[in-house]
């Protein structure tokens, strides 16, 4: 569930992430891996494998392995009056 294969002629095998955005989080080379390390990789992953193909997908997994986002905190006025907004973090996203 979730997970999406697509055959490229000529190109190396790899698995590509993708955020809820369809950008690009990591590519993960499966080229020395064996079928069932990559169906371990998989799970570890936390993909959803469902026992036939029309089977339903619990709720609970219906965007694994997505992480919820973090829940944020209300925007706080500055201290002092100040009309200043304070710095936000521009890093990127933890569970990206």
């Amino acid at each position: 569930h979730n997970l999406e294969m697509k055959h490229l002629p000529g190109a190396d095998p790899e698995l590509v992430l993708l955020s809820h955005r369809y950008e690009e989080l990591e590519r993960i080379s499966l080229s020395d891996m064996t079928r069932d390390e990559i169906n371990q990789l998989v799970q570890d992953l936390g993909f959803y494998r469902k026992e036939t193909p029309d089977a339903p997908v619990p709720e609970e997994f219906q965007f694994a392995p997505a992480r919820p986002l973090p829940t944020l905190l209300p925007h706080q006025a500055p201290a002092g009056g100040s009309k200043t907004p304070p710095d936000r973090d521009q890093g990127k996203h933890p569970d990206l």
